[in-house]
Protein backbone atom coordinates (compact mmCIF):
# COMPACT_ATOMS: atom_id res chain seq x y z
CA UNK A 1 0.00 0.00 0.00
CA UNK A 2 1.79 3.51 -1.00
CA UNK A 3 0.15 6.87 -1.56
CA UNK A 4 -0.68 7.22 -5.21
CA UNK A 5 0.22 11.33 -5.62
CA UNK A 6 3.84 11.43 -6.07
CA UNK A 7 4.22 14.64 -4.55
CA UNK A 8 3.00 16.75 -2.08
CA UNK A 9 0.77 18.80 -4.02
CA UNK A 10 -0.96 16.23 -5.38
CA UNK A 11 -1.71 15.01 -1.81
CA UNK A 12 -2.78 18.02 -0.81
CA UNK A 13 -5.59 18.15 -3.36
CA UNK A 14 -6.59 14.60 -2.30
CA UNK A 15 -7.15 15.77 1.14
CA UNK A 16 -8.91 18.93 -0.10
CA UNK A 17 -11.19 16.44 -1.44
CA UNK A 18 -12.03 14.53 1.56
CA UNK A 19 -12.49 17.38 3.80
CA UNK A 20 -15.25 19.18 1.60
CA UNK A 21 -16.68 16.08 0.70
CA UNK A 22 -16.88 14.95 4.34
CA UNK A 23 -17.98 18.52 5.34
CA UNK A 24 -21.13 18.00 2.36
CA UNK A 25 -21.66 14.30 3.96
CA UNK A 26 -21.97 15.29 7.30
CA UNK A 27 -23.22 18.87 7.67
CA UNK A 28 -24.91 19.77 3.99
CA UNK A 29 -28.30 20.33 4.75
CA UNK A 30 -27.51 22.31 7.68
CA UNK A 31 -25.43 25.18 5.64
CA UNK A 32 -26.91 27.91 3.20
CA UNK A 33 -27.30 26.87 -0.35
CA UNK A 34 -24.62 28.93 -1.49
CA UNK A 35 -22.29 27.43 1.07
CA UNK A 36 -23.35 23.80 0.02
CA UNK A 37 -22.24 24.40 -3.82
CA UNK A 38 -19.38 26.08 -3.48
CA UNK A 39 -18.16 23.58 -1.26
CA UNK A 40 -19.23 20.80 -3.84
CA UNK A 41 -17.60 21.98 -6.58
CA UNK A 42 -14.37 22.73 -4.61
CA UNK A 43 -14.67 18.72 -4.00
CA UNK A 44 -15.59 17.98 -7.93
CA UNK A 45 -12.50 20.22 -9.13
CA UNK A 46 -9.96 18.71 -5.99
CA UNK A 47 -11.28 15.04 -7.30
CA UNK A 48 -10.63 15.78 -10.71
CA UNK A 49 -7.48 17.06 -10.19
CA UNK A 50 -6.52 14.38 -8.66
CA UNK A 51 -7.33 11.89 -10.50
CA UNK A 52 -6.12 13.33 -13.98
CA UNK A 53 -2.77 13.66 -11.47
CA UNK A 54 -2.61 9.22 -11.64
CA UNK A 55 -4.50 8.96 -14.34
CA UNK A 56 -2.12 11.19 -16.71
CA UNK A 57 1.13 11.64 -14.47
CA UNK A 58 4.63 10.37 -15.09
CA UNK A 59 4.13 7.33 -15.10
CA UNK A 60 0.39 6.92 -15.15
CA UNK A 61 -1.07 4.84 -12.60
CA UNK A 62 -4.56 2.84 -12.92
CA UNK A 63 -6.22 0.24 -11.26
CA UNK A 64 -9.56 -1.13 -8.99
CA UNK A 65 -9.53 1.77 -6.97
CA UNK A 66 -9.00 4.45 -9.26
CA UNK A 67 -11.81 3.14 -11.56
CA UNK A 68 -14.14 3.42 -8.69
CA UNK A 69 -12.99 6.76 -8.10
CA UNK A 70 -13.50 7.78 -11.45
CA UNK A 71 -16.88 6.09 -11.19
CA UNK A 72 -18.23 8.33 -8.30
CA UNK A 73 -16.61 11.40 -9.48
CA UNK A 74 -18.64 10.54 -12.33
CA UNK A 75 -21.66 9.71 -10.50
CA UNK A 76 -21.17 13.21 -8.34
CA UNK A 77 -21.00 15.08 -11.53
CA UNK A 78 -24.44 13.65 -13.16
CA UNK A 79 -25.95 14.37 -9.45
CA UNK A 80 -24.66 17.60 -9.93
CA UNK A 81 -26.21 18.62 -13.31
CA UNK A 82 -29.50 16.24 -12.50
CA UNK A 83 -29.65 19.20 -9.71
CA UNK A 84 -30.14 22.04 -12.09
CA UNK A 85 -32.15 20.21 -14.51
CA UNK A 86 -34.84 19.04 -12.17
CA UNK A 87 -34.54 21.07 -9.22
CA UNK A 88 -36.75 19.22 -7.22
CA UNK A 89 -34.70 16.41 -7.47
CA UNK A 90 -33.26 16.38 -3.53
CA UNK A 91 -29.27 15.84 -3.50
CA UNK A 92 -28.38 13.26 -1.56
CA UNK A 93 -25.33 13.80 0.09
CA UNK A 94 -24.45 10.32 1.14
CA UNK A 95 -23.02 10.68 -3.00
CA UNK A 96 -20.58 12.97 -0.84
CA UNK A 97 -19.25 10.09 1.61
CA UNK A 98 -18.59 7.84 -0.90
CA UNK A 99 -16.40 10.64 -2.96
CA UNK A 100 -14.78 10.73 0.18
CA UNK A 101 -14.26 7.06 0.58
CA UNK A 102 -13.43 6.49 -2.91
CA UNK A 103 -10.56 9.16 -3.17
CA UNK A 104 -9.13 7.72 0.41
CA UNK A 105 -9.48 3.94 -1.22
CA UNK A 106 -7.80 5.36 -4.09
CA UNK A 107 -4.63 6.68 -2.23
CA UNK A 108 -4.41 3.73 -0.43
CA UNK A 109 -4.34 0.98 -3.24
CA UNK A 110 -3.11 3.46 -6.69
CA UNK A 111 -2.49 0.56 -9.02
CA UNK A 112 -0.75 -0.40 -11.21
CA UNK A 113 2.33 1.89 -13.26
CA UNK A 114 2.25 1.94 -16.89
CA UNK A 115 5.67 2.53 -17.97
CA UNK A 116 4.54 2.36 -21.57
CA UNK A 117 0.96 2.50 -23.60
CA UNK A 118 1.61 -0.38 -25.64
CA UNK A 119 -1.13 1.09 -28.00
CA UNK A 120 -3.31 3.94 -28.82
CA UNK A 121 -6.35 2.42 -28.17
CA UNK A 122 -5.83 1.38 -24.99
CA UNK A 123 -6.81 4.87 -23.35
CA UNK A 124 -10.22 5.02 -25.32
CA UNK A 125 -10.44 1.23 -24.52
CA UNK A 126 -10.16 2.53 -20.66
CA UNK A 127 -12.00 5.71 -21.40
CA UNK A 128 -15.05 3.95 -22.66
CA UNK A 129 -15.35 1.51 -20.10
CA UNK A 130 -15.11 3.72 -17.05
CA UNK A 131 -17.66 5.89 -18.93
CA UNK A 132 -20.14 2.65 -18.86
CA UNK A 133 -19.21 2.06 -15.41
CA UNK A 134 -20.42 5.67 -14.39
CA UNK A 135 -23.47 5.73 -16.57
CA UNK A 136 -24.74 2.44 -14.50
CA UNK A 137 -23.58 3.51 -11.28
CA UNK A 138 -26.12 6.60 -12.26
CA UNK A 139 -28.50 4.30 -12.83
CA UNK A 140 -28.06 2.09 -10.18
CA UNK A 141 -28.46 5.02 -7.63
CA UNK A 142 -31.75 6.36 -9.78
CA UNK A 143 -32.75 2.46 -9.01
CA UNK A 144 -32.67 3.36 -5.55
CA UNK A 145 -34.31 6.60 -5.33
CA UNK A 146 -37.09 4.64 -7.21
CA UNK A 147 -37.19 1.78 -4.25
CA UNK A 148 -37.26 4.44 -1.94
CA UNK A 149 -40.38 6.82 -3.18
CA UNK A 150 -41.77 3.06 -4.44
CA UNK A 151 -41.79 2.61 -0.97
CA UNK A 152 -43.12 6.07 0.28
CA UNK A 153 -46.61 5.58 -2.04
CA UNK A 154 -47.46 2.41 -0.58
CA UNK A 155 -46.75 3.62 3.30
CA UNK A 156 -48.84 6.67 1.75
CA UNK A 157 -46.19 9.13 2.99
CA UNK A 158 -44.23 11.81 1.38
CA UNK A 159 -41.72 10.65 -0.57
CA UNK A 160 -37.76 13.15 -0.13
CA UNK A 161 -36.89 12.24 -4.15
CA UNK A 162 -38.76 15.18 -5.02
CA UNK A 163 -39.74 14.15 -8.43
CA UNK A 164 -42.58 11.43 -9.68
CA UNK A 165 -41.57 8.36 -9.75
CA UNK A 166 -42.09 7.99 -13.34
CA UNK A 167 -39.50 10.62 -13.92
CA UNK A 168 -37.15 8.65 -11.88
CA UNK A 169 -37.69 5.67 -13.70
CA UNK A 170 -37.50 7.06 -17.16
CA UNK A 171 -33.80 8.57 -16.07
CA UNK A 172 -32.77 5.30 -14.78
CA UNK A 173 -33.37 3.45 -17.94
CA UNK A 174 -31.73 6.69 -20.00
CA UNK A 175 -29.02 6.00 -18.00
CA UNK A 176 -28.58 1.88 -18.63
CA UNK A 177 -29.56 2.46 -22.50
CA UNK A 178 -26.24 5.02 -22.77
CA UNK A 179 -24.16 2.84 -20.42
CA UNK A 180 -25.67 -0.33 -22.89
CA UNK A 181 -23.93 1.57 -26.00
CA UNK A 182 -20.97 2.44 -23.97
CA UNK A 183 -19.89 -1.11 -22.63
CA UNK A 184 -21.09 -2.31 -26.17
CA UNK A 185 -18.43 0.26 -27.63
CA UNK A 186 -16.04 -1.14 -25.03
CA UNK A 187 -16.40 -4.66 -25.94
CA UNK A 188 -16.18 -4.09 -29.73
CA UNK A 189 -12.70 -2.01 -29.43
CA UNK A 190 -11.43 -4.88 -26.93
CA UNK A 191 -12.11 -7.91 -29.52
CA UNK A 192 -11.07 -5.89 -32.31
CA UNK A 193 -7.83 -4.54 -31.27
CA UNK A 194 -7.33 -7.26 -28.57
CA UNK A 195 -3.64 -7.75 -30.09
CA UNK A 196 -2.41 -4.58 -29.94
CA UNK A 197 -4.22 -3.36 -26.40
CA UNK A 198 -2.73 -5.85 -24.75
CA UNK A 199 -0.24 -8.14 -27.37
CA UNK A 200 -0.46 -11.51 -29.02
CA UNK A 201 -0.32 -13.73 -26.27
CA UNK A 202 -3.25 -12.36 -24.45
CA UNK A 203 -5.57 -12.19 -27.54
CA UNK A 204 -8.37 -13.94 -27.84
CA UNK A 205 -8.14 -14.92 -23.86
CA UNK A 206 -11.25 -15.78 -21.82
CA UNK A 207 -9.77 -14.21 -18.33
CA UNK A 208 -12.05 -13.30 -15.79
CA UNK A 209 -12.25 -9.70 -16.30
CA UNK A 210 -13.77 -10.49 -19.68
CA UNK A 211 -16.11 -13.57 -18.79
CA UNK A 212 -17.31 -11.21 -16.75
CA UNK A 213 -17.82 -8.50 -18.89
CA UNK A 214 -19.65 -10.13 -21.24
CA UNK A 215 -22.40 -11.61 -18.84
CA UNK A 216 -22.96 -7.90 -17.46
CA UNK A 217 -23.18 -7.44 -21.33
CA UNK A 218 -25.33 -10.26 -21.65
CA UNK A 219 -27.72 -9.36 -18.64
CA UNK A 220 -28.28 -5.59 -19.49
CA UNK A 221 -29.20 -6.46 -23.37
CA UNK A 222 -31.99 -9.11 -21.10
CA UNK A 223 -33.23 -6.05 -19.59
CA UNK A 224 -33.59 -3.45 -22.12
CA UNK A 225 -35.49 -6.85 -24.31
CA UNK A 226 -37.23 -7.47 -21.71
CA UNK A 227 -38.48 -3.47 -20.95
CA UNK A 228 -39.23 -2.92 -24.92
CA UNK A 229 -40.47 -6.69 -25.60
CA UNK A 230 -42.27 -7.74 -22.08
CA UNK A 231 -42.94 -4.22 -20.31
CA UNK A 232 -40.53 -5.46 -17.17
CA UNK A 233 -41.13 -2.54 -14.65
CA UNK A 234 -40.35 -1.72 -11.30
CA UNK A 235 -38.81 -4.78 -8.77
CA UNK A 236 -38.06 -7.11 -11.75
CA UNK A 237 -36.14 -4.53 -13.58
CA UNK A 238 -34.57 -3.09 -10.52
CA UNK A 239 -32.99 -6.61 -9.88
CA UNK A 240 -32.16 -7.50 -13.13
CA UNK A 241 -30.26 -4.28 -13.26
CA UNK A 242 -28.28 -4.70 -9.67
CA UNK A 243 -27.42 -8.04 -11.32
CA UNK A 244 -26.00 -6.87 -14.44
CA UNK A 245 -24.40 -3.66 -12.53
CA UNK A 246 -22.86 -6.72 -10.03
CA UNK A 247 -21.41 -8.24 -13.25
CA UNK A 248 -19.86 -5.72 -14.61
CA UNK A 249 -18.13 -4.43 -11.24
CA UNK A 250 -16.68 -7.62 -11.18
CA UNK A 251 -15.57 -7.54 -14.31
CA UNK A 252 -12.99 -4.97 -13.82
CA UNK A 253 -12.83 -3.59 -10.69
CA UNK A 254 -13.27 -7.33 -8.85
CA UNK A 255 -10.49 -8.63 -10.97
CA UNK A 256 -7.73 -5.92 -10.10
CA UNK A 257 -8.41 -6.23 -6.97
CA UNK A 258 -7.77 -9.61 -6.34
CA UNK A 259 -4.57 -9.18 -8.52
CA UNK A 260 -3.55 -6.19 -6.55
CA UNK A 261 -4.92 -6.63 -2.89
CA UNK A 262 -5.19 -10.38 -2.40
CA UNK A 263 -2.26 -12.06 -4.68
CA UNK A 264 0.09 -8.75 -4.73
CA UNK A 265 0.54 -8.65 -8.28
CA UNK A 266 0.92 -5.49 -10.39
Amino acid sequence: MILASSNGWGLAMAMGAVAAYAVLAVAAPRLPTLTVRSLLGVAWLLHALTLAEGLLGSPPRFGFAPSLSVTVWLVVTVNAIESRLYPKLQAHWSLAGLGSAAVVLALIFPGSTYHMIASPWLPLHWALGIASYGLFAAAVVHAWLMGRSEKAMRLATEGQEGVPLLTLERLTFRFVEAGFVLLSATLLVGWLFAEALYGPKLTGMWNHKTIFSVLAWLTFAGLLIGRARMGWRGRKAVRVLYLGSGLLLLGYAGSRFVLEVILGRP
